[in-house]
């Protein structure tokens, strides 16, 4: 049997998370020679001195809650023991006062990637069919099917065909506040690199959502043979010329026919890895999170911001309860207002639901050993390492900078995921402790498991494990830099993913705020 393992992420905790497979059982004496008065799970807390009711339990470093009564040394802290503290006031925060000293600059990294007109990088050459509708998913279904069979082997150049099917479009009040998130979602998506600028567009007819709203004149980034912005390119089954189901399906491939054989004579080129567009993202966290994954996640992300690439962490939710180390790390006080204003309207967002920010904790993060939000959010945010935060996007905005960004959106896998793809992002990395077989079709996501028993059961469907970390037999920075050369080498076409692999994917979900009718 392995010796006790407990892990302690600051000096001042009261608090350490064990860290064997299966958990210790009572009686175990630890290094120190405490002994554990109960049973504790893998990834728990056991109370390093004693508690007393009302004082407050340390993890991190900061509060994570208040012990509702004494808590002997020893003993298991859970979420049941624990008052998690309120949210901490958007006013009188640290502005832009962490000043970090420059890192010297990561050049002569490169990968292989296609080049669009619009200057960004694609690491994927794909046909997106955009739909405007939910009522056209079956048609574009089938439609994809039949092209995927028929026509993509004659395209060899191209690597996949994927329809931008969603639930929005139509039944939705479309001109109320926050109806415009949606729209602009599905639009930058439809723009993301891996899609080439081809765009083009599957319309029911008599839906809200009309394909001259979704992409307006001019928001297409090309050009035709005049040197004229390109007209939309719209297959609308409703039109009289179509007659039967067949004639929908014939004219969706005629169509998709003529951007293949555009995208077929795309090449990749050596470009460098500040083309580079990562979104990073958590989902089914536990309490290794915080302690391999996503420290591994943040070393990269300061590798990549380094080489001069952009990388965009998210969910607000999960890193509301830390707003004031984000805020003291803006690169100046404009930014930190930025996500100040974005923390502001998702406070009023939940509160209009009458929810707050404790609704994000679900059943498998607590037995994984995460207590509350506070202490999801303080092993979430190390996704985002320690460089300047650069900027802010609001949902389903395009990412038109380098550097550390903030993209505000839900913490929802998929949803996050989708707003991530509309901002630009060309490859994603998924961090998973309790495991999730997540994974988009439109862009590679690299999945990174927490612990060594999950990469073990799960590995045809994890492409790293930070569980070494736990485990003594990496560093944070081995991991760290092992995940950045995957990164190029998945850019790069060479690597495919374990979600590529399985052709696993999840459906895209349009963050919708207003109201549906």
């Amino acid at each position: 049997m392995a010796p006790p393992l407990t892990i302690r992420m600051h000096a001042s905790d009261n608090v350490a998370i064990v860290a064997n497979d299966g958990g210790l059982p009572a009686g175990t004496v630890l290094p120190g020679g405490l002994v554990l008065r109960d049973k504790v799970p893998q990834g728990h807390k056991v109370a390093l001195v004693d508690l007393p009711a009302r004082s407050a339990v340390l993890r991190y470093g900061i509060p994570i809650g208040h012990a509702l009564q004494d808590i002997a040394a020893g003993s298991w802290v859970h979420e049941r023991l624990l008052d998690m503290p309120g949210a901490r006031a958007l006013e009188h925060l640290p502005m832009a006062t962490v000043k970090p000293p420059a890192l010297p600059a990561l050049e002569g990294y490169t990968f292989e990637g296609f080049r669009n007109a619009d200057g960004s990088v694609g690491t994927r050459n794909i046909l997106a069919i955009t739909t405007t509708v939910q009522c056209v998913s079956g048609v574009v279904e089938f439609a994809v099917t039949r092209i995927k069979n028929e026509l993509l082997p004659q395209y060899p150049n191209v690597d996949d065909v994927v329809g931008l099917e969603h639930s929005y479009g139509c039944g939705v009040a479309i001109d109320a506040e926050g109806a415009d998130i949606p729209i602009r979602t599905l639009r930058h998506i439809s723009l993301n690199p891996n899609f080439g600028g081809e765009v083009m567009v599957v319309s029911l007819g008599c839906e809200k959502l009309q394909p001259e709203r979704l992409m307006p004149p001019g928001s297409i980034p090309i050009t035709d043979t005049r040197g004229e912005p390109a007209a939309l390119d719209v297959v609308c089954l409703q039109d009289d010329a179509h007659v039967g189901f067949m004639s929908m399906i014939d004219a969706i491939m005629a169509t998709a026919r003529h951007h293949l054989s555009r995208l077929n004579q795309r090449r990749r080129e050596t470009v460098p890895a500040s083309e580079l567009v990562v979104g990073v993202q958590c989902g089914g966290s536990d309490a290794f999170s915080g302690i391999t994954a996503n420290p591994a996640v943040g070393f990269c992300t300061d590798l990549l911001v380094r080489a001069g690439a952009s990388v965009m962490f998210s969910e607000v939710t999960e890193v509301r309860d830390g707003i004031d180390q984000l805020t003291s790390r803006a690169s100046t006080p404009e930014v930190a207002e930025a996500m100040l204003r974005e923390m502001a309207w998702y406070d009023a967002y939940l509160a209009r639901g009458k929810v707050d920010r404790s609704a994000n904790t679900t059943p498998g993060n607590k037995k994984g050993g995460l207590s509350n939000i506070v202490e999801k959010a303080m092993g979430s945010i190390v996704k985002s390492g320690s460089a300047p935060i650069s900027g802010v996007l609001a949902p389903g905005e395009k990412l038109r900078q380098k550097g550390l960004i903030y993209a505000a959106t839900p913490a929802s896998d998929f949803i996050c995921g989708t707003l991530q793809l509309a901002a630009g992002m060309n490859l994603h990395v998924f961090t998973t402790g309790r495991g999730t077989p997540y994974g988009l079709a439109q862009v590679p996501v690299i999945k990174v498991a927490t612990r060594s028993d999950l990469a073990r059961r799960w590995h045809d469907l994890m492409d790293i494990n930070a569980g070494k970390i736990a485990d003594g037999t990496a560093s944070i920075e081995d991991v760290g830099w092992e995940l950045f050369h995957l990164m190029l080498e998945v850019a790069s076409g060479r690597h495919k993913t374990w979600a590529e692999k399985w052709q696993l994917h999840n459906a895209l979900v349009l963050f919708n705020p207003a109201p549906v009718t």
